[in-house]
């Protein structure tokens, strides 16, 4: 069977867009994910940034989740220093009410977001420090053995949701062994300790009561197309978008094909780049040999697939190719026939 795939959409709006087009896109995504045979999609919090829409994330995975019908969906993630752990177990736990087993929670350290907006959530600078101690708050909630006294997530209590550790940094990956919870490291846009964060998770697990053995996954971005020609086309659009959106905010005028080209030469524009270290580009077959190399190289047991194209149609075409490259609907299927 192949490695298993699942998708973080962004939700992204679109040049001329709006968010409402980016919540029915993502709609379309994720049921087109199910058809195909991925394992899951993800949604991410962020706050402050006018080209992404999911910054009420538990709101969207809802509708995303009434819209589909056995696709995981889930929180990749929620930034747990911007809230009370009370409230996400409430949320999630109503989630998993409405839809029984089908809920993710990913839990981040840092806020998703520049420093005034951090303040304009009303949080404390200090709250990621207390992230170990909010994430064992949380999960006492979700198994109803709440760590403070008469105090109960209703829904939430019980309701057991699965918590995984994301990270970009060795922090994530030891608290994740610590706990025994699976770990999930941001590889799409933060490279560097990918390698290192993996061998400290594995080498130092323990065991817990919701997993024996340990259980990683990586961020990959992917530009799947019909032809090389067309996919390096789409990766080009691609990148002018990434440096528009990081290095472009607060002008005017967003920049010109011409501008995010010129920026992209300089330092700057070179480490926007980098994080598109981990990328898989041409037609299918290209698309499943870097995958394949990827997952002997890391050990990963599942990719969280990011799928690059800026225009919708160019994503969901890309989604379909990787899924036709990779096997995941004959992987589905054996699943369906085994159980």
């Amino acid at each position: 069977m192949s490695t298993p795939l699942s998708i973080l959409d962004l939700a992204i709006i679109r040049p001329n867009s709006t968010a409402a087009v980016s919540f029915k896109e993502s709609v379309e995504v994720a049921q087109r994910a199910e058809q195909l045979g991925y394992k899951g999609v993800w949604y991410a919090e962020h706050h402050n940034m006018s080209t992404i829409a999911s910054s009420a994330t538990s709101v969207l995975m809802c509708h995303v989740a009434n819209h589909t019908n056995t696709i995981q969906v889930g929180a990749g993630g929620i930034m747990l220093p911007n809230h009370s752990p009370l409230v996400i177990a409430e949320q999630f736990g109503t989630l998993e009410e409405l839809f029984p087993g089908r809920i993710n929670l990913g839990l981040g350290r840092a806020p998703g977001s520049d420093q005034a907006t951090f303040r304009a959530l009303r949080r404390d600078f200090a709250a990621a420090d207390a992230f170990p101690n909010d994430v064992l708050e949380l999960q006492g909630y979700l198994q109803g053995k709440s760590v403070i006294q008469g105090v109960a997530a209703t829904p939430g209590q019980g309701t057991n949701v699965p918590l995984t550790i994301l990270g970009s940094s060795l922090f994530g990956a030891q608290l994740a062994a610590q706990l025994g919870l699976p770990y999930s490291f941001a590889s799409h846009f933060a490279p560097d300790a990918l390698m290192q964060a993996v061998q400290v998770y594995k080498d130092n697990f323990r065991p817990s009561s919701v997993l024996q053995e340990p259980y990683v996954s990586a961020g990959i971005n992917i530009v799947a197309a019909d032809t090389d020609e067309k996919a390096f086309e789409i990766l080009e659009q691609s990148k002018r978008q990434r440096i528009r959106q990081m290095l472009g905010r607060g002008r005017a005028e967003p920049f010109t094909d011409e501008e995010a080209d010129m920026v992209m030469e300089s330092p700057a524009g070179q480490q926007v780049l980098r994080m598109l270290t981990y990328l898989a580009v041409g037609t299918g077959e290209r698309v499943k040999e870097y995958l394949d190399h990827f997952v002997s190289a890391t050990g990963v047991n599942e990719l969280i697939t990011v799928h690059s194209a800026v225009e919708h149609e160019d994503r969901v075409r890309s989604i379909e190719i990787t899924a036709e490259a990779m096997g995941l609907k004959t992987s589905a299927q054996e699943v369906v026939a085994a159980n």
